[in-house]
C-alpha cells in the first residue's frame, strides 16, 4: 500500500512547464492488479514504472480537436500537398523493391502504402514526440469519454515491450498512443506488424521494410481486393439520392439502387461491385463520391471517410508523378 500511495503521490506532481491532469486512483490500481493477476506481470516493477509516468494536458487538448473534425475543404490541404507528394514520389524510388515485393505478397498497391505512411508520419519524418507509456496512461486513467478503449490499448502495449524486448518508458508515438512510420496501436502491432526483411524484429520506427509489409499486412488481412475500384466522383440529380447518405462507408448499396435514385456511375464497372455514397464539403460546393469496398478497407485504418479519401487522392498524385 505504501508504494502505491507513493505511485500517486508521483503521478500527481506539478510539472514545471505543463500542466498536469489528475489520474484516477481507482482506475490505475485496478490496471495494475490486472496487468499481475492475469497477465504475470511483477507488480512492483510495474508500481516502479507508473510512478516515472508523466501526464499531459498536452495530450487531452489534442485529443479533443481531431483533424477528422474538419470539413473536407479544410481537410484535404492538410495532406494533399506538393511536399507530400514529392516525398512520396521519392519513398517510393528509395524503396521500390520493397514495395513491388509487398504487392505481389499482399496484393495492395505501392501507391496506397506509400500514401498511408505519408499521411501518419510524412514518410518517418513525424512519428511522434510524446513517450507511448505517457500518452496512453494520461488517456487509459485521465480522459474518461475514452478510458476503456486507452486502458485496452496500454495493456497491449506493456505486451507488446515484453514480447518484442523493448523498453517500455523509451518508445516514442503520437499523442493518441499510435507508433512508428504507420502510426500502429499497440493493438494493431501485435495482430498485424510483420518481420517483412526476416531480421528477426518487427521495428515500425526505423526499418522501412517492416513499415511497408506491415501496412500491407493489415491492408491484406482486412480483406483488400486487387484491381478493384476505390472511390469515384459522381453526378446526382433529383433529390432521391440524399436518402443514400446515411453515415455507412461499408459498401450496402448495388449499382442499381444508386442508378434508381439520380446516381450516374461510371461505365464499365465490374457488375458485382456494391458501393455507399457520400458527401464532402469541398472548396467548391459538395462534392459527391461513391465509395467501393476498398474505400472501405482504407478506413478500417482510421474509421474517417476524410482519412480514406485523403489516402486515396495522394496516392493518385503520387502515382502520376512517379511514372512520369
Amino acid at each position: 500500500m505504501k508504494s502505491f500511495l507513493l505511485l500517486l503521490a508521483c503521478l500527481c506532481l506539478p510539472l514545471p512547464s505543463l500542466a498536469r491532469p489528475a489520474p484516477d486512483p481507482a482506475a490505475l490500481g485496478a490496471f495494475i492488479d490486472e496487468m499481475a493477476t492475469q497477465h504475470d506481470f511483477d507488480r512492483r516493477q510495474l508500481e516502479a514504472l507508473f510512478a516515472k509516468v508523466k501526464l499531459h494536458q498536452s495530450i487531452l487538448d489534442a485529443i479533443s480537436r481531431p483533424a477528422e473534425s474538419k470539413p473536407w475543404k479544410a481537410y484535404r490541404p492538410i495532406f494533399l500537398t506538393a511536399d507530400r507528394r514529392d516525398g512520396g514520389v521519392h519513398f517510393w524510388r528509395e524503396h521500390a523493391d520493397l514495395l513491388a515485393r509487398a504487392r505481389e505478397t499482399y496484393g495492395v498497391p505501392e501507391e496506397i502504402i506509400v500514401a498511408i505512411i505519408g499521411v501518419e508520419t510524412r514518410y518517418g519524418r513525424h512519428a511522434g514526440r510524446f513517450h507511448v507509456l505517457d500518452a496512453l496512461s494520461t488517456l487509459a486513467f485521465a480522459y474518461p469519454p475514452r478510458a476503456r478503449f486507452f486502458r485496452n490499448e496500454l495493456k497491449e502495449y506493456l505486451l507488446m515491450t515484453q514480447e518484442e524486448r523493448l523498453p517500455p518508458q523509451q518508445q516514442l508515438g503520437s499523442y493518441a498512443g499510435a507508433m512508428g512510420m504507420p502510426q500502429f496501436m499497440p493493438s494493431a502491432f501485435r495482430q498485424y506488424a510483420v518481420d517483412f526483411d526476416g531480421d528477426g524484429k518487427r521495428d515500425l520506427w526505423n526499418n522501412p521494410a517492416d513499415a511497408v509489409g506491415s501496412v500491407a499486412n493489415y491492408l491484406y488481412r482486412h480483406h483488400w481486393h486487387p484491381g478493384e475500384p476505390i472511390a469515384h466522383r459522381v453526378r446526382v440529380h433529383g433529390k432521391r439520392w440524399r436518402k443514400l447518405i446515411d453515415g455507412n462507408l461499408e459498401p450496402h448499396y448495388s449499382q442499381d439502387d444508386l442508378l434508381a435514385l439520380g446516381v450516374v456511375l461510371p461505365q464499365g464497372l465490374p457488375a458485382h461491385l456494391k458501393g455507399a455514397l457520400i458527401e464532402l464539403e469541398g472548396a467548391n460546393g459538395p462534392e459527391h463520391w461513391v465509395v467501393w469496398h476498398n474505400f472501405h478497407v482504407i478506413s478500417r485504418y482510421n474509421r474517417s471517410a476524410l482519412y480514406a479519401m485523403a489516402v486515396y487522392q495522394l496516392s493518385q498524385a503520387i502515382r502520376r508523378h512517379y511514372r512520369e
